[in-house]
Protein backbone atom coordinates (compact mmCIF):
# COMPACT_ATOMS: atom_id res chain seq x y z
CA UNK A 1 0.00 0.00 0.00
CA UNK A 2 2.57 2.40 0.92
CA UNK A 3 4.65 2.05 -2.67
CA UNK A 4 1.13 2.73 -4.24
CA UNK A 5 0.74 6.34 -2.17
CA UNK A 6 4.40 7.14 -3.11
CA UNK A 7 3.10 6.61 -6.60
CA UNK A 8 0.10 9.05 -5.95
CA UNK A 9 2.61 11.44 -3.99
CA UNK A 10 4.95 11.56 -7.13
CA UNK A 11 2.16 12.12 -9.64
CA UNK A 12 1.36 14.82 -7.90
CA UNK A 13 4.73 16.47 -7.50
CA UNK A 14 5.56 15.45 -11.14
CA UNK A 15 5.74 19.00 -11.91
CA UNK A 16 5.64 21.48 -9.53
CA UNK A 17 5.91 25.42 -10.03
CA UNK A 18 4.48 28.92 -11.25
CA UNK A 19 2.91 29.89 -14.27
CA UNK A 20 1.93 33.64 -15.15
CA UNK A 21 -1.39 34.57 -16.80
CA UNK A 22 -3.65 32.63 -14.51
CA UNK A 23 -7.29 33.28 -15.24
CA UNK A 24 -10.76 31.64 -14.39
CA UNK A 25 -13.97 31.44 -16.71
CA UNK A 26 -17.65 30.46 -15.52
CA UNK A 27 -19.10 27.39 -16.17
CA UNK A 28 -22.73 26.96 -15.25
CA UNK A 29 -22.04 28.59 -12.18
CA UNK A 30 -18.74 27.09 -11.12
CA UNK A 31 -15.40 28.90 -11.54
CA UNK A 32 -13.11 27.05 -13.67
CA UNK A 33 -9.50 27.72 -13.73
CA UNK A 34 -6.54 27.99 -16.43
CA UNK A 35 -3.06 29.51 -17.26
CA UNK A 36 -2.15 30.58 -20.22
CA UNK A 37 0.84 31.91 -22.41
CA UNK A 38 0.06 33.70 -25.20
CA UNK A 39 1.81 35.46 -27.86
CA UNK A 40 2.23 39.03 -29.16
CA UNK A 41 0.93 38.16 -32.87
CA UNK A 42 -2.97 37.12 -33.04
CA UNK A 43 -4.73 35.04 -34.05
CA UNK A 44 -2.43 32.36 -33.64
CA UNK A 45 -3.11 28.43 -33.20
CA UNK A 46 -4.06 27.30 -30.07
CA UNK A 47 -2.96 24.33 -28.09
CA UNK A 48 -4.85 23.32 -25.21
CA UNK A 49 -2.71 21.01 -23.03
CA UNK A 50 -5.01 19.02 -20.30
CA UNK A 51 -2.38 17.54 -17.14
CA UNK A 52 -2.88 14.14 -15.95
CA UNK A 53 -4.97 13.20 -13.24
CA UNK A 54 -3.83 14.47 -9.06
CA UNK A 55 -1.73 17.22 -11.07
CA UNK A 56 -2.42 20.86 -12.61
CA UNK A 57 -2.38 22.84 -15.52
CA UNK A 58 0.61 24.79 -14.41
CA UNK A 59 2.29 21.85 -13.55
CA UNK A 60 2.47 21.00 -17.21
CA UNK A 61 3.57 24.27 -17.80
CA UNK A 62 6.76 23.75 -15.42
CA UNK A 63 7.69 20.17 -16.45
CA UNK A 64 7.25 19.77 -20.01
CA UNK A 65 8.69 22.11 -23.39
CA UNK A 66 5.44 23.33 -24.20
CA UNK A 67 6.02 26.63 -23.59
CA UNK A 68 9.31 26.72 -24.87
CA UNK A 69 8.26 25.56 -27.92
CA UNK A 70 4.73 27.55 -27.76
CA UNK A 71 6.82 30.63 -27.45
CA UNK A 72 9.66 29.92 -30.54
CA UNK A 73 6.72 29.16 -33.09
CA UNK A 74 4.56 31.72 -31.96
CA UNK A 75 1.36 29.96 -30.85
CA UNK A 76 -0.78 30.39 -27.70
CA UNK A 77 -1.14 27.22 -25.00
CA UNK A 78 -3.41 27.02 -22.33
CA UNK A 79 -3.44 24.71 -19.54
CA UNK A 80 -6.50 24.22 -17.87
CA UNK A 81 -7.33 22.85 -14.61
CA UNK A 82 -9.73 19.66 -13.88
CA UNK A 83 -11.98 20.13 -10.58
CA UNK A 84 -10.31 18.09 -7.77
CA UNK A 85 -6.80 17.85 -9.95
CA UNK A 86 -9.14 15.18 -12.27
CA UNK A 87 -10.98 15.21 -15.66
CA UNK A 88 -14.36 13.68 -16.30
CA UNK A 89 -13.39 11.72 -19.61
CA UNK A 90 -16.41 9.11 -21.07
CA UNK A 91 -14.88 6.80 -18.16
CA UNK A 92 -16.88 6.32 -15.43
CA UNK A 93 -14.86 3.83 -13.32
CA UNK A 94 -11.78 5.01 -11.66
CA UNK A 95 -8.85 3.54 -10.09
CA UNK A 96 -9.95 2.33 -6.16
CA UNK A 97 -7.13 5.02 -4.89
CA UNK A 98 -7.87 8.11 -7.05
CA UNK A 99 -11.60 9.88 -7.06
CA UNK A 100 -12.31 11.67 -10.17
CA UNK A 101 -13.88 15.56 -10.40
CA UNK A 102 -17.35 16.23 -8.19
CA UNK A 103 -20.14 14.05 -9.21
CA UNK A 104 -22.39 16.19 -12.60
CA UNK A 105 -18.54 18.38 -13.22
CA UNK A 106 -19.40 18.76 -17.46
CA UNK A 107 -15.23 18.74 -18.94
CA UNK A 108 -16.51 19.42 -22.58
CA UNK A 109 -18.29 22.16 -22.11
CA UNK A 110 -15.65 24.00 -19.63
CA UNK A 111 -12.98 22.74 -22.26
CA UNK A 112 -15.58 23.98 -25.60
CA UNK A 113 -15.97 27.35 -23.51
CA UNK A 114 -12.94 28.13 -22.49
CA UNK A 115 -11.83 27.22 -26.87
CA UNK A 116 -14.42 29.65 -27.91
CA UNK A 117 -13.74 32.49 -25.53
CA UNK A 118 -10.03 32.21 -26.55
CA UNK A 119 -11.62 32.13 -30.48
CA UNK A 120 -13.99 35.39 -29.77
CA UNK A 121 -11.82 37.69 -28.09
CA UNK A 122 -9.18 37.41 -31.10
CA UNK A 123 -6.78 35.41 -29.66
CA UNK A 124 -6.95 31.88 -31.52
CA UNK A 125 -7.79 31.14 -34.98
CA UNK A 126 -10.32 28.74 -35.14
CA UNK A 127 -9.35 27.05 -37.80
CA UNK A 128 -5.95 25.85 -35.86
CA UNK A 129 -6.92 24.52 -32.34
CA UNK A 130 -5.41 21.33 -30.85
CA UNK A 131 -5.91 19.34 -28.26
CA UNK A 132 -3.69 16.85 -25.59
CA UNK A 133 -3.05 15.38 -22.69
CA UNK A 134 -1.34 13.04 -20.61
CA UNK A 135 -2.85 10.31 -18.77
CA UNK A 136 -6.33 11.02 -17.29
CA UNK A 137 -6.06 14.29 -19.44
CA UNK A 138 -4.82 11.74 -22.92
CA UNK A 139 -8.55 10.32 -21.62
CA UNK A 140 -10.07 13.80 -21.78
CA UNK A 141 -8.65 14.79 -24.99
CA UNK A 142 -10.20 11.66 -26.95
CA UNK A 143 -13.40 12.04 -24.80
CA UNK A 144 -12.95 16.30 -26.36
CA UNK A 145 -12.87 14.27 -30.28
CA UNK A 146 -15.83 12.11 -30.07
CA UNK A 147 -17.89 14.93 -28.29
CA UNK A 148 -16.53 17.85 -29.92
CA UNK A 149 -14.46 17.60 -33.05
CA UNK A 150 -16.13 20.53 -34.44
CA UNK A 151 -13.67 22.96 -32.08
CA UNK A 152 -10.90 21.03 -33.22
CA UNK A 153 -8.03 20.41 -36.04
CA UNK A 154 -6.47 17.55 -34.55
CA UNK A 155 -5.49 15.82 -31.22
CA UNK A 156 -3.11 13.44 -29.44
CA UNK A 157 -3.06 11.76 -26.42
CA UNK A 158 -0.03 10.42 -24.20
CA UNK A 159 -0.20 7.65 -22.21
CA UNK A 160 -3.56 6.53 -22.27
CA UNK A 161 -5.74 3.86 -24.08
CA UNK A 162 -9.79 3.47 -25.21
CA UNK A 163 -11.91 1.43 -22.26
CA UNK A 164 -15.31 -0.28 -23.52
CA UNK A 165 -17.04 2.93 -22.14
CA UNK A 166 -15.33 5.45 -24.27
CA UNK A 167 -15.42 3.79 -27.02
CA UNK A 168 -18.87 2.98 -27.13
CA UNK A 169 -19.78 6.71 -26.72
CA UNK A 170 -17.64 7.98 -29.22
CA UNK A 171 -19.27 9.29 -32.07
CA UNK A 172 -17.10 12.27 -33.83
CA UNK A 173 -18.92 14.81 -35.74
CA UNK A 174 -15.89 14.57 -38.53
CA UNK A 175 -12.69 12.88 -38.71
CA UNK A 176 -9.63 14.20 -36.65
CA UNK A 177 -6.10 13.69 -37.24
CA UNK A 178 -4.89 11.68 -34.02
CA UNK A 179 -1.88 10.90 -32.55
CA UNK A 180 -0.85 8.74 -29.83
CA UNK A 181 1.85 7.92 -27.87
CA UNK A 182 2.13 5.36 -25.38
CA UNK A 183 4.99 3.07 -23.07
CA UNK A 184 5.28 -0.59 -23.13
CA UNK A 185 5.81 -0.99 -19.65
CA UNK A 186 3.41 1.43 -18.27
CA UNK A 187 2.39 0.28 -14.81
CA UNK A 188 -0.28 2.48 -14.84
CA UNK A 189 -2.14 1.77 -18.31
CA UNK A 190 -0.83 -1.52 -19.51
CA UNK A 191 0.42 -1.23 -23.76
CA UNK A 192 -1.47 -4.74 -23.91
CA UNK A 193 -4.52 -3.65 -22.28
CA UNK A 194 -6.30 -5.16 -18.88
CA UNK A 195 -5.45 -3.89 -15.79
CA UNK A 196 -2.11 -2.35 -14.84
CA UNK A 197 0.21 -3.59 -12.04
CA UNK A 198 -0.53 -0.01 -9.80
CA UNK A 199 -2.96 0.06 -6.72
CA UNK A 200 -3.99 3.21 -8.68
CA UNK A 201 -4.41 1.63 -12.37
CA UNK A 202 -8.28 1.09 -13.82
CA UNK A 203 -9.32 -2.09 -15.15
CA UNK A 204 -10.98 -2.28 -18.38
CA UNK A 205 -7.82 -0.86 -20.75
CA UNK A 206 -8.01 -1.91 -24.52
CA UNK A 207 -4.61 -2.45 -25.82
CA UNK A 208 -2.90 0.24 -27.59
CA UNK A 209 -3.21 -2.09 -31.24
CA UNK A 210 -6.84 -2.07 -30.51
CA UNK A 211 -6.63 1.41 -29.77
CA UNK A 212 -5.15 2.50 -32.57
CA UNK A 213 -7.07 0.40 -35.05
CA UNK A 214 -10.38 1.88 -33.52
CA UNK A 215 -9.25 5.31 -34.62
CA UNK A 216 -8.22 4.06 -38.10
CA UNK A 217 -11.65 2.67 -38.97
CA UNK A 218 -13.02 6.16 -37.29
CA UNK A 219 -10.68 8.33 -39.97
CA UNK A 220 -11.31 6.00 -42.87
CA UNK A 221 -7.86 4.20 -42.82
CA UNK A 222 -6.90 0.89 -43.71
CA UNK A 223 -6.72 -0.88 -40.34
CA UNK A 224 -2.55 -2.59 -40.60
CA UNK A 225 0.51 -0.87 -40.11
CA UNK A 226 1.92 1.51 -43.11
CA UNK A 227 5.18 1.57 -41.64
CA UNK A 228 7.25 1.29 -38.32
CA UNK A 229 10.23 2.79 -38.46
CA UNK A 230 12.83 2.46 -35.35
CA UNK A 231 13.98 6.28 -34.91
CA UNK A 232 17.80 7.02 -33.57
CA UNK A 233 18.53 6.16 -29.74
CA UNK A 234 19.87 9.55 -28.79
CA UNK A 235 19.55 8.95 -25.11
CA UNK A 236 20.87 5.27 -24.74
CA UNK A 237 21.15 5.87 -21.04
CA UNK A 238 16.59 6.01 -21.16
CA UNK A 239 16.18 2.19 -21.07
CA UNK A 240 14.30 2.68 -24.03
CA UNK A 241 13.84 3.26 -27.67
CA UNK A 242 10.70 5.00 -30.19
CA UNK A 243 8.65 3.24 -33.15
CA UNK A 244 7.25 5.22 -35.06
CA UNK A 245 3.74 3.44 -36.40
CA UNK A 246 1.62 5.07 -39.18
CA UNK A 247 -1.27 4.45 -40.77
CA UNK A 248 -2.66 4.25 -44.31
CA UNK A 249 -5.09 7.12 -44.29
CA UNK A 250 -6.82 9.14 -46.77
CA UNK A 251 -5.31 12.86 -46.66
CA UNK A 252 -5.47 15.06 -43.41
CA UNK A 253 -7.04 11.98 -41.57
CA UNK A 254 -4.07 10.87 -40.28
CA UNK A 255 -3.26 8.18 -37.50
CA UNK A 256 0.16 7.94 -36.05
CA UNK A 257 1.61 5.98 -32.72
CA UNK A 258 4.71 6.36 -31.16
CA UNK A 259 5.53 3.34 -29.27
CA UNK A 260 8.05 4.09 -26.67
CA UNK A 261 9.73 0.73 -26.10
CA UNK A 262 10.03 0.26 -22.10
CA UNK A 263 9.20 3.29 -21.59
CA UNK A 264 7.04 3.64 -18.59
CA UNK A 265 4.15 5.81 -17.66
CA UNK A 266 5.77 9.18 -18.47
CA UNK A 267 5.88 11.72 -21.03
CA UNK A 268 8.51 11.26 -23.50
CA UNK A 269 11.26 14.47 -23.28
CA UNK A 270 14.71 16.40 -23.40
CA UNK A 271 14.32 17.18 -19.64
CA UNK A 272 13.08 14.98 -16.75
CA UNK A 273 8.94 15.22 -15.59
CA UNK A 274 9.60 14.69 -12.66
CA UNK A 275 11.57 16.32 -9.07
CA UNK A 276 12.75 13.09 -8.84
CA UNK A 277 13.88 11.54 -11.47
CA UNK A 278 14.99 8.26 -9.87
CA UNK A 279 11.83 7.34 -7.58
CA UNK A 280 9.27 8.16 -11.04
CA UNK A 281 11.24 5.38 -12.83
CA UNK A 282 11.37 3.21 -9.93
CA UNK A 283 7.50 3.83 -10.09
CA UNK A 284 6.10 4.71 -13.07
CA UNK A 285 9.00 3.07 -15.50
CA UNK A 286 11.26 5.08 -17.35
CA UNK A 287 11.03 8.52 -19.31
CA UNK A 288 12.37 8.39 -22.49
CA UNK A 289 14.80 10.91 -23.90
CA UNK A 290 14.88 10.09 -27.48
CA UNK A 291 12.01 12.42 -28.57
CA UNK A 292 10.13 15.16 -26.93
CA UNK A 293 6.27 14.43 -26.45
CA UNK A 294 6.04 18.58 -26.64
CA UNK A 295 8.25 18.68 -30.01
CA UNK A 296 7.03 15.91 -31.82
CA UNK A 297 2.95 16.51 -31.29
CA UNK A 298 3.59 20.12 -32.20
CA UNK A 299 5.16 18.63 -35.40
CA UNK A 300 1.93 16.75 -35.71
CA UNK A 301 -0.06 19.31 -35.16
CA UNK A 302 1.35 21.73 -37.30
CA UNK A 303 0.78 19.86 -40.62
CA UNK A 304 -3.37 20.25 -40.27
CA UNK A 305 -4.41 23.88 -40.25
Amino acid sequence: MRRWMQIGALLAAMAAGSFASADTIDVDGTKRSYTAQLPAKKPAPLVVVLHGKTQRGADMAARTAWPQVAKREGFAVVFPDGLDHAWADARTKAGPALRGPPAGTDDVAFIAKLVEKLVANGTADPGRVYVTGISNGGAMAMTLVCARADLFAASASVIMNLTDEAAVTCHPSRPLPMLLINGTADPLVPYEGGRGSSYFAADGFWSTDETLVFWRNLNGCETDDAAATDLPDRAPADQSTVTRVSSRCPRGHDVVLYRINHGGHRMPGFAPDARFPKVATSLLGPQNGDIDAAETIWSFFSQFP
